[in-house]
């Protein structure tokens, strides 16, 4: 069994998805978010971030770890920065669960798991529905994109073994 968490950084909203497999098919998954109140300081929702996600990992115990690689707009630097700091505690909270993770790009999560890599949160979610074979929309999108994390870290990681 191969056990991959996907997550998709967020300050409001950080998605995680869950998917296991045996390396032929995908045998379950799971999904929600870790929401942060806007009105909290933002070392109060960095920790709650962090604190949540470690929790979540050190009980799951995944094979593998996919964030999503951040990146920045230079039409809006400050939302760069601030997924910066959320990225750096969701990589800190893998470290100190002791778990295999890796950054990967948007762009390269969109091209393999709908075929394009200009996809849109709508295109995104309905291709994850496909994959997954998920009757319903997923919401919220963090999570539809934190399913997309975790399929596109389950295809490379059942490829290493």
């Amino acid at each position: 069994m191969i056990k991959v968490v996907g997550i998709d950084p967020g300050l409001a909203g950080t998605g995680i998805g869950v998917i296991e497999g045996n390396r032929k098919e995908i045998l379950g998954y799971s999904f929600g978010s870790i929401a942060t109140d806007a009105k909290d300081p933002i070392h109060l929702r960095l920790h709650t971030i962090y604190s949540r996600t470690l929790d979540f990992l050190c009980k799951q115990q995944p094979d593998y770890v996919v964030i999503e690689d951040i990146y920045s707009l230079e039409k809006y630097p400050g939302s760069g920065i601030m997924l910066g700091k959320v990225s750096g505690v969701l990589l800190v909270a893998a470290y100190k669960s002791g778990l295999d993770v890796e950054e990967i790009p948007v762009r390269q999560v969109k091209k393999i798991v709908s075929g394009n890599g200009s996809a849109d949160k709508h295109q995104m979610e309905r291709a994850v529905r496909n994959l997954l074979n998920h009757g319903e929309p997923i919401r919220p999108f963090h999570a539809s994109d934190a399913l997309g994390l975790a399929l596109t870290g389950y295809y490379r990681h059942k490829r290493k073994l």
